[in-house]
């Protein structure tokens, strides 16, 4: 018990309090490996959350080969443009989606594109939109065990989106994105907090996807469809409107023709 009036001296937040892993810097205890029965995958990797988009680039690079498994996830491999890509879904949530990221790295991925969906936080950023995220604020628990700060996609494969989709017609936004664990505590006050600070939409993978992509040099980008609306603080669905599938269809295709233009002599 201190009498009132005690001060206390100030102290620093720790690592963990700044949401950065305090053992960032140590080697881990378990790694990612190749088992022996496990068979390489594309260098051009595409990783999707939900099984409509993956059917859906299936059927685009007519992914007919035999269905195999990664920690559960659906893997195709198809080809667009002549050249062959791994398509991968659903990897849905941080922990999972980084988990299957780690494991495709191993079995020969050099370089991931992810297509996801968002939820938009500004009221401008209507359903059917595409959001290029610049960088990804970590709301999640996965990726600060892999870098600090906020983590990135890599510069080249951002460009290579970016001049995609500035040769379309499609209305799409640059700028920041929010991932996090809890789809279900999207709160008035979080909506409000990250719409003052300029944050563009949420998600639940990008950040863990970039932390990973950095710490294993291996070169990662997403790009997202907004598919309901938060900037208001009422949540308006948009999965089913016609616009929302028509952007989906375009997102596509962009990254596949992204994915099929990397060059794998770059790693």
């Amino acid at each position: 018990m201190h009498p009132p009036g005690t001060l206390f001296p100030m102290t620093k937040p720790s690592d963990a309090a700044r949401g950065k892993d305090p053992c960032l810097d140590e080697a881990a205890l378990i790694n990612p490996v190749r088992e022996a029965v496990e068979v390489p995958v594309a260098a051009r990797a595409i990783l999707t959350f939900a099984r409509p988009d993956f059917l859906l680039l299936c059927r685009l690079a007519q992914a007919t080969a035999p269905l195999r498994y990664i920690w559960g996830c659906e893997v195709r491999l198809g080809r667009w443009q002549d050249r062959t890509l791994t398509i991968v879904a659903p990897a849905l949530g941080a922990p999972y989606a980084a988990m299957v990221l780690e494991k495709l790295i191993v079995l020969g991925a050099r370089m991931i594109l992810a297509l996801g969906w968002c939820g938009s936080l500004q009221p401008h950023l209507g359903v059917g939109s595409l959001v290029l995220p610049c960088a990804a604020v970590p709301g999640d628990g996965t990726s600060r065990h892999y870098v600090g700060g906020e983590p990135e996609p890599d510069p080249s494969l951002y460009e290579l989106l970016k001049g995609r989709l500035a040769a379309g017609d499609t209305s799409w936004h640059t700028g920041r994105i929010l991932s996090t664990d809890a789809l279900y505590r999207e709160t008035p006050g979080l909506v409000r907090h990250y719409q003052g600070l300029g944050v563009l939409a949420i998600d639940l993978e990008l950040a863990a996807l970039f932390a990973v992509g950095r710490y294993r040099r291996v070169p990662v980008a997403g790009l997202a469809v907004v598919s309901d609306e938060l900037g208001t603080l009422t949540w308006r669905p948009g999965h089913r409107l016609p616009r929302f599938h028509q952007a989906r269809e375009t997102a596509s295709g962009i990254v596949l023709a992204a994915a099929a233009q990397w060059e794998a002599d770059r790693v």
